[in-house]
């Protein structure tokens, strides 16, 4: 029915009550958030939490699930490092998570160790849509998101592996590219980040009421 306060959305349940429902994702939601479209929630393992019930997924399009938790997104990433994805890596003999670094004081979300020494992996969730197949990020300004791009380029220079991972999380998606639109100093940053050498990549996901597993890759794009 409608989201607000960032982490609340009213619902209408199958049965016609309403209720609120916890919202696990902090941006702007772009095209996720129509009042009407159906959603599907799960329900908390702790029943003292205040909202039991969480906001998993939206039908933005007829027929198109998309996967707004944020918090599925690194574990997804996960999941496909180990199942060779992204193989051009190699075999990560360790993964450490939300490692603080850089000279802003960040933590990026994993760091793989290799024999060729540590990756920097960041990872972002991509929801936001538009025409044609087109996927954009972010769907609002995000200086956190400059900063981690700018902590990327930061630990290149220092010779480490560095790389950002868009997690598209809707599988009408064939390419992403920045949000100039929305956030043009991201977009200036982005392809600074892959002038330099930063590995920019972007997994799509396959979304079902079931299940959300990494299943192809897709292109990013910065015109």
């Amino acid at each position: 029915m409608r989201r607000y306060k960032r982490f609340l959305a009213d619902v209408q349940l199958a049965d016609g009550t309403q209720t609120t429902a916890h919202c696990p994702n902090t941006g702007s939601m772009q095209g996720c958030r129509q009042p009407g479209a159906r959603v599907w929630l799960s329900r908390a393992e702790n029943p003292a939490r205040k909202y039991p019930l969480t906001w998993e997924l939206v039908e933005a399009e007829p027929g198109v699930l998309v996967g707004i938790h944020t918090g599925r997104t690194n574990g997804l990433v996960r999941e496909a490092i180990e199942q060779g994805f992204l193989s051009e890596w190699g075999e990560p003999q360790a993964v450490r998570t939300e490692v603080r670094y850089g000279a802003e004081n960040s933590r990026v979300d994993f760091v793989l160790e290799g024999d060729a020494g540590p990756r920097f992996v960041e990872v972002k969730n991509v929801t936001a849509a538009v025409e044609g197949g087109v996927a954009v990020f972010p769907d609002a300004v995000s200086a956190r998101g400059s900063r981690h791009l700018r902590e990327l380029m930061g630990v290149y220079r220092r010779g480490a592996d560095a790389a950002l991972v868009f997690c598209v999380q809707r599988s009408d998606v064939t390419e992403v590219r920045p949000a100039d639109m929305i956030d043009p100093v991201y977009g200036q940053t982005l392809r600074a980040a892959i002038e330099l050498g930063v590995d920019v990549i972007a997994l799509r996901a396959k979304v079902t009421p079931r299940r959300i597993e990494i299943d192809t890759r897709v292109p990013v794009v910065c015109p």
